[in-house]
């Protein structure tokens, strides 16, 4: 009597080749498997390209660094489960994705010397803790203080609360609801009008003098979200804030709605600034949504300053009741022009 393998599959079918078919549930796991592996492989073109455009593409990009996680966790998965092809293409996903995102984690070189300046800048959401903010201005004494969504309640609250001893200059236009902004110093504050046309919310910008007759001028940024219907507006925001000036040192902080995956911030720092928690190797720190169910997902809140200046430190904040991390810049500027 002889002995026969059997080469059919399951239910009965042959592969064709001694192994066995694929059953429907493996045939569902694969085509879902290349359908999450296409998505986030063409999310990488997306990011790479700077191709996005709309309100979807542009708020996925914000979640980038997640993708480096997921496409590397997905090719070890797929390649312990030795469907190859898709593993490569995660693979090779994953490393196009860490090269745009994990430079944010090495802190830059910075030169020595220069003139320190200290900024602050906090999304006060029309409701932080005006007591704790102050305590953070006491304890880390920032020269510039920029304050988004303030109202002219949250005004007197900071007031009262002691910034008007601390930071008693300042150039504010508050508002309700998202609208206000302003700027808060140590030193002496002289508006800048004109130098660029804010779109959204209200931008003010001044020049600082500081000890030593050094100067820079700083602006308050706080472009509307790019929510359904508003990603244009957003963009244009983006474009219209001022470049870097060969003249005297510029420093935009605020909640810019935008993180470095987004083309209109990389945009922005092309005409001549730096991201100063990118230079200190804070570039991956979220920044919102704060004071949530959910942990801080996202970095959308920055100090950029002209590339010319050095960064010594980057620290970010836990702020009461607000739903954004405040950030503090220690910078130094050139000595001159």
């Amino acid at each position: 009597m002889s002995i026969t393998a059997d080469t059919r599959g399951v239910g009965g079918q042959d592969s064709g080749d001694g192994a066995p078919a694929a059953t429907p549930r493996r045939r569902r796991r694969r085509r879902l498997s290349w359908a999450v592996v296409t998505f986030l492989a063409l999310w990488a073109v997306v990011r790479l390209g700077g191709l996005e455009w709309g309100w979807f593409l542009t708020q996925l990009m914000t979640f980038t660094p997640y993708a480096v996680v997921l496409s590397g966790a997905l090719a070890v998965l797929l390649g312990l489960r030795r469907n190859r092809p898709a593993a490569v293409v995660a693979l090779v996903t994953c490393v196009a994705l860490a090269f745009a995102v994990v430079p944010r984690t090495v802190r830059a070189a910075g030169a020595a010397g220069g003139t320190p300046l200290r900024v602050l800048t906090v999304n006060l959401f029309s409701r932080a803790d005006a007591e704790a903010v102050v305590r953070l201005v006491r304890e880390y004494e920032p020269d510039v203080f920029s304050a988004l969504e303030i109202t002219p309640e949250k005004v007197a609250e900071l007031d009262a609360a002691g910034l008007a001893g601390l930071m008693p200059h300042r150039v504010l236009q508050p508002g309700q609801g998202p609208k206000g902004s302003g700027l808060y110093a140590r030193h002496p504050l002289t508006p800048l009008d004109g130098l660029f046309t804010p779109i959204g919310h209200n931008m003010p910008a001044a020049t600082v003098s500081l000890p030593g007759g050094v100067s820079a001028q700083v602006v308050a940024v706080h472009p509307n979200p790019p929510l359904a219907g508003r990603a244009a507006d957003w963009n244009a925001a983006l474009d219209a804030l001022p470049p870097a000036s060969g003249d005297v040192v510029r420093v935009l902080a605020g909640d810019f709605n935008a993180s470095l995956d987004h083309r209109a911030l990389r945009d922005l720092l092309d005409r001549g600034y730096v991201d100063a928690a990118d230079q200190a190797g804070e570039g991956l720190v979220p920044t919102w949504p704060n004071n949530r169910p959910i942990p801080p997902m996202i970095t959308i809140d920055h100090v950029l300053v002209d590339r010319r200046a050095s960064v010594d430190g980057v620290k970010v904040l836990d702020v009461p009741r607000t739903d954004h991390r405040g950030v503090l810049a220690e910078l130094r500027l050139p000595a001159g022009p």
